[in-house]
């Protein structure tokens, strides 16, 4: 009989302790039970599945349901499936969607600061921009710059260069992009506007199209890899490099802070090591396919390669730094955000010049 008064204890015991860990987990303390799953959506900018781009959400998602066992399962939308491409930092600002996938860039008109954590002309490229996130301050800003939205941000994939765009005319001077409607976003976008050119903002989806019935003149995208399967080749002749207005671009994962924080710790780690591997996954993809994408579209269908000319790009260098100084004096957080990005490309222009720039000068060497 004792014994059996004392086994009925330590159950009592057990369950006890059970119970408390399930409450502990119910009053929002991260420690949630294992068997927990977790259902959340994802609202992209992108078409559903486009190469590249709109495959990192994807990707992200699959990672994330191995790497859980199923505990974290995240449902993907293309632009339009649940929401318009543009409306994606609102759905998940406000949990319409736990997550989302675009560039930053395209909220600027909410915070004129988020163009810098897309990419800022003739700044960083993809491996100085990863640098200056992951190790420069500059997650740390960006958590700060996204924190009133409700928003936790993480990088989510790079491109490298892209090209300077698609163009119907021929671009031999200044004087040839006054008038032209463009579609170009961020801050990219302004420092056209100045030299003359109507810069707008469509979603990618609609770019073709667009071109096709002459709403636009010209076009940004990403690069060849994307642009071959856009198909602009059908409706534009001259493709121009090199891309100075986004020469490092990364991608944004955002999140909705409760949802965020409704995870335990290791689904929170989860999440921001899958994002940190499609970050590079993305980058990998584009270097592989760029080269072969370009050689289609000059070699299979006469498209036009050209080069803007120095003195285009040097007047277009020159208002950069106009607009980025005039934005500076305009808001606090822009000028803080901006003087951090600045001081550490100084410091990674002068090791490039040893490193990167002096190997490429010496592997031309014959």
């Amino acid at each position: 009989m004792k014994t059996k008064i004392a086994i009925m204890a330590l159950v009592t015991l057990l369950l006890a302790g059970c119970g408390g860990a399930e409450q502990a987990a119910s009053d929002g303390t991260g420690q949630a039970a294992p068997s927990q799953v977790y259902k959340w959506k994802m609202v992209t900018t992108w078409p559903k599945n486009f190469p590249g781009l709109g495959m990192a959400a994807e990707n992200f998602a699959v990672m994330v349901d191995r790497m859980s066992a199923g505990r974290l399962q995240v449902k993907v939308y293309g632009a339009g499936q649940l929401v318009p491409a543009m409306e994606v930092f609102d759905a998940v600002s406000q949990g319409t969607a736990e997550m989302g996938h675009g560039a930053a860039y395209y909220w600027k008109g909410k915070t004129p600061t988020s163009a810098l954590f897309t990419s800022i002309p003739f700044g960083l490229n993809a491996q100085e921009m990863n640098g200056w996130l992951h190790y420069g301050g500059g997650m740390e800003l960006w958590r700060e710059l996204y924190a009133p939205f409700n928003l936790v941000p993480l990088a989510a994939g790079n491109t490298g260069v892209q090209m300077a765009g698609w163009f119907n005319r021929e671009i031999n001077s200044l004087a040839d992009l006054k008038g032209l409607k463009m579609r170009i976003p961020g801050l990219g976008g302004e420092v056209m506007s100045r030299v003359g050119v109507e810069a707008v903002n469509i979603p990618g989806g609609e770019l073709y199209t667009s071109m096709q019935t002459g709403v636009i003149d010209a076009t940004e995208w990403v690069g060849p890899y994307n642009d071959l399967a856009f198909g602009f080749h059908q409706v534009a002749k001259y493709y121009y490099y090199p891309g100075w207005h986004e020469p490092g671009p990364t991608l944004e994962l955002i999140v909705n802070q409760q949802a965020y924080a409704s995870l335990p710790p290791d689904l929170q780690a989860i999440v921001e090591a899958a994002a940190r591997a499609v970050n590079q996954d993305m980058l990998d993809d584009y270097t592989a396919r760029n080269n072969a994408a370009l050689n289609e579209l000059v070699n299979s269908h006469g498209v036009e390669l050209r080069q803007l000319p120095d003195d285009v790009l040097a007047e277009l260098h020159r208002v950069t730094e106009q607009v980025l100084e005039e934005l500076s004096a305009a808001d606090p957080m822009f000028k803080k955000v901006y003087g951090s990005q600045k001081a550490f490309q100084e410091q990674a222009v002068e090791y490039g010049k040893i490193s990167e720039e002096a190997y490429y000068r010496a592997r031309e060497l014959k």
